[in-house]
Protein backbone atom coordinates (compact mmCIF):
# COMPACT_ATOMS: atom_id res chain seq x y z
CA UNK A 1 0.00 0.00 0.00
CA UNK A 2 1.18 3.17 -0.93
CA UNK A 3 1.31 6.29 0.78
CA UNK A 4 -1.57 7.79 -1.35
CA UNK A 5 -3.83 4.51 -0.56
CA UNK A 6 -2.82 5.04 3.18
CA UNK A 7 -4.46 8.21 2.97
CA UNK A 8 -7.40 6.85 1.89
CA UNK A 9 -7.42 4.55 4.45
CA UNK A 10 -7.20 7.42 7.20
CA UNK A 11 -9.69 9.43 5.18
CA UNK A 12 -12.20 6.52 5.15
CA UNK A 13 -11.38 5.76 9.14
CA UNK A 14 -11.94 9.48 9.98
CA UNK A 15 -15.43 9.29 8.06
CA UNK A 16 -16.22 6.46 10.04
CA UNK A 17 -15.63 8.03 12.77
CA UNK A 18 -17.07 11.45 12.42
CA UNK A 19 -20.64 9.35 11.44
CA UNK A 20 -20.63 7.44 13.93
CA UNK A 21 -19.82 9.98 16.63
CA UNK A 22 -22.77 12.10 15.06
CA UNK A 23 -25.03 9.23 15.53
CA UNK A 24 -23.53 8.71 19.08
CA UNK A 25 -24.32 12.50 19.95
CA UNK A 26 -27.73 12.31 18.20
CA UNK A 27 -28.61 9.63 20.47
CA UNK A 28 -27.25 11.66 23.77
CA UNK A 29 -29.69 14.79 22.12
CA UNK A 30 -32.84 12.47 22.38
CA UNK A 31 -31.83 11.96 25.79
CA UNK A 32 -30.72 14.40 27.52
CA UNK A 33 -32.71 17.59 24.73
CA UNK A 34 -29.37 19.21 25.61
CA UNK A 35 -28.91 21.51 22.64
CA UNK A 36 -24.89 20.94 22.58
CA UNK A 37 -25.52 17.71 21.64
CA UNK A 38 -27.34 18.16 18.74
CA UNK A 39 -24.82 21.00 17.56
CA UNK A 40 -22.26 18.24 18.12
CA UNK A 41 -24.02 15.93 15.79
CA UNK A 42 -24.41 18.16 13.09
CA UNK A 43 -20.93 19.51 13.04
CA UNK A 44 -19.55 16.03 12.57
CA UNK A 45 -22.58 14.96 10.08
CA UNK A 46 -21.20 17.81 8.16
CA UNK A 47 -17.70 17.07 8.54
CA UNK A 48 -18.20 13.46 7.49
CA UNK A 49 -19.42 14.90 4.53
CA UNK A 50 -17.02 17.02 3.53
CA UNK A 51 -14.51 14.35 4.41
CA UNK A 52 -16.60 12.16 1.95
CA UNK A 53 -16.29 15.07 -0.90
CA UNK A 54 -12.37 15.17 -0.34
CA UNK A 55 -12.30 11.13 -0.13
CA UNK A 56 -14.05 10.83 -3.63
CA UNK A 57 -11.95 14.26 -5.19
CA UNK A 58 -9.07 13.22 -4.14
CA UNK A 59 -7.04 13.03 -7.10
CA UNK A 60 -8.86 16.41 -8.08
CA UNK A 61 -7.07 17.88 -5.05
CA UNK A 62 -3.78 15.73 -5.79
CA UNK A 63 -3.33 17.76 -8.93
CA UNK A 64 -3.82 20.61 -7.90
CA UNK A 65 -0.18 20.88 -5.50
CA UNK A 66 2.59 21.99 -6.58
CA UNK A 67 6.38 20.57 -5.22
Amino acid sequence: MGVIGFHRFLISAAILFCFGFGIWELLRYADTSAPANLVTAIVFFILSGALGYYLVNLQRFLRGRHD
